[in-house]
């Protein structure tokens, strides 16, 4: 077989996570091993910043930052939200790709993020079939959300999981200090998928979580959602509730919305920007009940908590990487890696080639069968899947007391 000879890049896209730099460091320490790949690239800001010809040469990087990288938060690179047209509406950034990669003779693509990063991968890939350069191209997966179609779960949720099932915890006894009763009402993120605020059950089957759990599968009811906390609240002095930043009513309008203008704030891939829910759930409960509420927006902090990382998901991020450049030389192309769980009481993921195609823009939701009946609460079949995802720890070396991070150089590559 002839392997293909040449240079390789890798951006990050969409929202980061405490272990997207663990899938960076898995595909630079790979392809510099490699002889096929005679220069490794890493984007600056993901596809734009190979459109603005902007990316760093990874070989000019220390080795030791380079392993740090494995326990560093964030992108380490950069990260965009920019979505590239279809060919039949705008050719011209596909030109342009065309132009770099040609002018720094890239022969393999490596695109890091979740489904739209997923569409540009597939985008990409399947113009330079059309065009007839020949480039290997490959997705590796990164979603806190966890709605990556056809792996068992995504680099980076594992991660948040636990950190959002131990804050719950944290939470749940701080909302016992006093002999005052109070309804705490926790936001996760999740657009359209619930697979982050069910983490919160883990707490619920520690006994120290939630009373109930609202998702993005469920219509929301309002009514029924104050009876039930009101009714709560009276039985037990207290009452907490963990809510999907994405819950909608039957209409389809996001509760976060209520009394806000906020559905008219897009990104540019054309989603609704959410947040601000705990609040307004909050003034609508406390209106209602007359009881001391408090709305705890969890935010940026469910994706970037390196200090509580699961061992498990920064190995297996580490390994999509490196496992994404190994098919890739050996002329794999136009595919995601994913997880596929084997069976058996032991928990064990092995990897599987999933077609761009099949992934790109399609949701993973949380099964109807793993949430209850009344639809505010998980099932024991969520737990059973959640609890393997979490185990091992995983931390940052210190420094004086305080975590020692990544520092690249970021040398730009030259042409």
């Amino acid at each position: 077989m002839t392997v293909l000879k040449g240079a390789a890049i890798f951006g990050q896209s969409g929202g980061p996570t405490s272990v997207i730099n663990a899938s960076a460091c898995g595909v630079f320490q790979e392809a510099l091993k490699q002889d096929a790949i005679t220069a490794v690239y890493g984007a600056a800001h993901g596809i734009k910043g190979i459109l603005d010809e902007k990316f760093y040469d990874m070989s000019k990087e220390d080795a030791y930052e380079l392993d740090l990288l494995k326990t560093t938060p964030s992108s380490a690179l950069g990260s965009v939200r920019y979505k590239l047209k279809s060919v039949e509406e705008d050719e011209t950034d596909y030109k342009r790709l065309v132009e770099v990669f040609k002018k720094y003779d890239i022969r393999y693509f490596f695109y890091n993020g979740g489904n739209d990063s997923m569409d540009t991968c597939n985008k990409v890939s399947k113009y330079m079939q059309k065009v007839g350069y020949e480039c290997k191209v490959m997705g590796v997966p990164k979603t806190i959300d966890n709605d990556l179609f056809g792996t068992d779960h995504c680099p980076g949720y594992s991660s948040a999981a636990k950190y959002i099932a131990t804050s719950t915890m944290e939470v749940y006894h701080d909302a016992r200090v006093y002999n005052t009763g109070m309804i705490t009402i926790l936001e996760v993120m999740g657009r359209n998928a619930g697979w982050l605020t069910a983490a919160t059950a883990l707490a619920a089957y520690k006994g120290a979580g939630p009373d109930l759990i609202y998702l993005p599968e469920i219509d929301f009811d309002m009514d029924q959602f104050l009876a039930d906390c009101t009714r709560i609240y009276k039985e037990n002095g207290n009452c907490i509730v963990a809510v999907s930043e994405g819950i909608k009513d039957k209409n389809g309008k996001y509760i976060s919305e209520y009394g806000s203008n906020l559905a008219d704030q897009k990104d540019s891939f054309g989603h609704a920007q959410l947040g601000g829910l705990a609040a307004t759930l909050a003034a609508i409960v406390k209106e209602k009940t007359g009881a001391k509420v408090r709305g705890i927006e969890f935010s940026l902090l469910q994706r970037c908590a390196a200090h509580c990382g699961s061992a498990s998901d920064v190995n297996e991020s580490y390994m999509s990487g490196q496992m994404a450049v190994r098919y890739a030389v050996e002329g794999m192309t136009d595919k995601m890696v994913g997880f596929k769980r084997a069976e058996g009481s032991e928990y064990k993921c092995e990897i599987q080639l999933l077609n761009l195609d099949d992934v790109a823009n399609t949701e993973k939701k949380i099964p109807r069968e793993w949430i209850n009946e009344a639809g505010n609460g998980l099932k024991q079949e969520f737990i059973d899947y959640a609890l393997p995802l979490i185990q091992g720890e995983s931390t940052p070396p210190k420094e004086d007391g305080l975590p020692r991070f990544a520092k690249l150089k970021k040398v730009f590559a030259t042409k």
